[in-house]
């Protein structure tokens, strides 16, 4: 059992790098997204709603096919790392967008009628009233996604990339152990989601209290 452990343990640098790198890159395309859905002009509304829907419907697997074997194999040299990153980071970012959009939903009217009282300036607006209050109400959604998303990331395995999955299936191969490989796995998989629970809790309570100040 230690044996494959220590194997696994091989893996999880790569998992962690895939998940934070696609989690960071949704997080910051999916403000974009979301000012496109909000947007007064219809055609960048409609744009955007196909865009998010597209990128949710289709399953991860095909978008890292399509971008490592499509783009990759043809247009652009992508290493099977980066092309799990991207193709898994465009999908957070349309999953965020949709996010962010129900924490805007979420903050009361009368905050924005306050901040044009107080004859704050747009960013003022934003940065100081809206984004403290968007981020907390956000907060417990995008923790549940970014563990559903350290768990999406094996399917970077299937385009070569060492991550926990990667290292599991070889073993499983190479010792005809599968269960006992693969219930390890399963228990390193839930061993790393736990700390972003707890961290998603600790973070929101923290806004929480600094908001009602």
């Amino acid at each position: 059992m230690a044996d494959i452990l220590l194997v696994l343990l091989r893996g999880v640098p790569w998992t962690l790098s895939v998940t934070l790198g696609a989690f960071c890159i949704g997080v910051v395309l999916g403000f974009p997204l979301c000012a496109l859905r909000l947007s007064n002009l219809k055609l960048c509304r409609w744009l955007a709603a196909i865009l998010v829907l597209t990128l949710r419907s289709i399953p991860p697997i095909v978008w890292l096919f399509f971008i490592f074997f499509g783009i990759g194999g043809g247009y652009i040299a992508l290493s099977p790392f980066a092309a799990a990153v991207l193709g898994l980071g465009l999908i957070t970012a349309a999953h965020m967008s949709e996010v962010y959009r129900g924490a805007f939903a979420a903050i009361p009217q009368g905050q924005y009628e306050a901040a044009q009282v107080l004859n704050l300036s747009a960013p003022q607006r934003f940065f100081d009233v809206m984004l403290p209050q968007l981020v907390r109400i956000a907060i417990p959604t995008s923790a549940t996604y970014a563990i559903g998303l350290l768990k999406d990331s094996a399917v970077a395995s299937t385009i070569g990339v060492g991550d926990v999955s990667f290292q599991a299936y070889q073993m499983s191969q190479q010792t005809f152990q599968g269960l006992e490989v693969y219930s390890v796995a399963a228990l390193v998989y839930l061993i790393l989601s736990v700390p972003v629970a707890l961290f998603s809790r600790w973070l929101s309570a923290t806004l929480k209290q600094r908001i009602a100040r």
